[in-house]
């Protein structure tokens, strides 16, 4: 927990968005971002073609941050309250399985998309409880419900995979993978959900408070924040945006496995950590999170351009929290 008063947290989110742009994570991640998409149209040439930039990559790096953005929007909230979710991945498997066993099931759209929400939901709320009233730890708690919630997928679904979705099949397979005005549904969703948390953390006494909770808890329990509901409302709104995710990418695929969002813990926490938000508390923002999905992805897809085994994706996304950790590390010496 930092020793920042509780006063000074709060006066730290006031600044205006002018005074703040130079000095924030996420402006010099937009600009790596920003670089690192003129490197790639540079080097991303196959036989003398263009093939990083052309609609259809732009278009399949957008589907594949979406999702991944989706969560790390729910993340950073939980982030800024110096805790973790280590379930996400996890939940959001569990998530899709009740989805697709509910529409498989001959159940309508809604029931399906119901399932999957309410199910991730449940997991938010138990590790909500836990952590804010029971007073357990984070990573304790979300590590068990990672274990949990992959164990109750293999149970649900018997190790198979869904693929008929029932008499709604057309319906909900546009919801995740259609467009609307041109744009990926799943990306709409994202950016709804940024402008939302965006919202949230800089004009309402929620945000306000889980800065507060993540610079010093002590000082924000003295000052009546109400420590407990805030935490758990973090947890369930972290749950919240994997179920979400889980129904996206599900009717994208168009099937679901148990095996879905396995190590999705790991690409969204390096999101929010690349887009600034400290592990320590205190500090993220909603733009954060997208734009370190962005780069975590532009990364990715250029290691698979560039015919880089995909195995050695996880070292380079590691050593991007390293860094990342470390940048925000000795911009917070500097700035003290």
């Amino acid at each position: 927990m930092n020793d920042t008063s509780l006063s000074k947290a709060i006066d730290s989110q006031t600044h205006s968005f002018g005074q703040e742009i130079i000095r924030s994570q996420p402006f010099w991640v937009t600009i790596a971002a920003i670089v690192l998409c003129f490197v790639l149209s540079l080097t991303g040439t196959t036989n003398g073609e263009q093939v990083f930039f052309t609609p259809e990559n732009f278009s399949n790096i957008a589907l594949n941050f979406s999702f991944i953005g989706i969560i790390a929007i729910g993340m950073t909230a939980v982030i800024i309250t110096a805790g973790i979710d280590l379930s996400v991945g996890s939940v959001m498997g569990l998530a899709g399985i009740a989805t697709g066993l509910t529409l498989s099931s001959g159940y309508g759209v809604e029931a399906g998309i119901a399932a999957g929400i309410l199910t991730a939901l449940a997991c938010g709320l138990v590790n909500g409880i836990l952590i804010s009233y029971i007073g357990l730890s984070p990573f304790v708690v979300t590590l068990g419900m990672l274990s949990i919630c992959r164990s109750l997928a293999l149970v649900v679904s018997n190790n198979k995979m869904f693929y008929e979705f029932g008499p709604d099949e057309d319906l909900f397979l546009s919801i995740g993978g259609g467009t609307h005005l041109g744009v990926a549904n799943s990306l709409v969703v994202m950016l709804v959900l940024t402008i939302f948390l965006g919202f949230m953390l800089n004009f309402t006494a929620w945000g306000r408070h889980l800065y507060a909770i993540g610079s010093n808890e002590s000082a924000a329990t003295m000052t009546g924040v109400p420590v407990k509901a805030v935490k758990l409302s973090a947890y369930l709104f972290c749950s919240l945006t994997a179920g979400i995710s889980a129904v996206m990418i599900v009717g994208w695929m168009g099937s679901v496995t148990n095996a879905l969002g396995m190590t999705y813990e790991l690409r969204v926490i390096a999101s929010a950590v690349i887009g600034g938000a400290d592990l320590m508390g205190g500090v993220g923002t909603a733009y954060g999170a997208l734009i370190g999905s962005i780069l975590v992805e532009l990364i990715r897809n250029g290691l698979l351009m560039a015919g880089v085994d995909p195995y050695w994706q996880g070292t380079f996304v590691g050593l991007f929290i390293i860094f990342a950790v470390a940048l925000e590390k000795i911009r917070s010496r500097r700035s003290g």
